[in-house]
């Protein structure tokens, strides 16, 4: 009779640890589970507090600048002569520059249709250095090369390529630069006819491309480095 309290009481105590064991498993694999999520979610606050820290770049912030105390009364566009030519008018791209609207600014023509009569510059009530705004656009869509304006980027560049080797612009060279730039053997077909009609009056002239003789190298570079700042 004792042998079989003992086995019985053997057996419970068997059970007992058996089930000290499970939960003791299972607090450990909550234990385990807690901690990965806990590193997770760590790893995730240090993400975004990284995102946080980092500065941020807005590229139109010295442009925005400018034009920071625009009252939008529309005298830009009364005063611009080629308002009518414009997809926004001067008012209007002040106020894309304003909200930060880099798309809508970059895919409109208005500042590469700015002729920097000053007309803007001269009427603003604020006085604002609109003309000088409308230059800093081209220079920031020159920079970054930007898909709308490249053939007017490199239409210039090679003017000034002209210049900057010669003293002056030479129309033949200038034209086979941009022709070259661009890449593409069909553009020069489409200017055919209106060469022939330029050299039969004598308008332009057959030159061989050359380095020419740099007058202008050193106003260039002097340039170039106050652009460097």
């Amino acid at each position: 009779m004792s042998k079989s309290i003992f086995f019985v009481y053997l057996s419970k105590i068997n059970k007992i640890n058996s089930i000290y064991n499970l939960q003791s498993t299972i607090e450990n694999h909550q234990l385990q589970r807690g901690s990965v999520m806990n590193i997770a979610e760590n790893m995730e606050i240090e993400k975004v507090a990284a995102t946080i820290r980092e500065p941020v770049t807005d590229s139109l912030a010295t442009i925005r600048n400018m034009v920071s105390a625009c009252i939008q009364c529309g005298t830009c566009t009364g005063s611009c002569p080629n308002a009518f030519a414009m997809d926004l008018t001067p008012r209007q791209l002040w106020y894309n520059v304003l909200m930060g609207e880099k798309e809508a600014i970059f895919h409109s023509r208005t500042f590469f249709l700015c002729s920097v009569c000053y007309c803007c510059t001269l009427r603003c009530p604020r006085g604002l250095p609109l003309t000088d705004t409308m230059s800093a656009l081209k220079q920031m869509a020159a920079k970054e090369n930007l898909a709308p304006y490249k053939k007017n980027i490199r239409f210039y560049k090679s003017f000034m390529e002209s210049v900057r080797r010669h003293g002056r612009v030479r129309e033949m060279e200038f034209m086979t630069l941009y022709f070259l730039s661009m890449k593409n053997p069909f553009i020069p077909i489409q200017f055919v006819p209106l060469g022939i009609k330029l050299l039969g009056k004598g308008k332009v002239s057959f030159e061989i491309p050359s380095k020419g003789s740099g007058v202008l190298e050193s106003i260039f570079r002097k340039v170039e480095a106050l652009e460097r700042g």
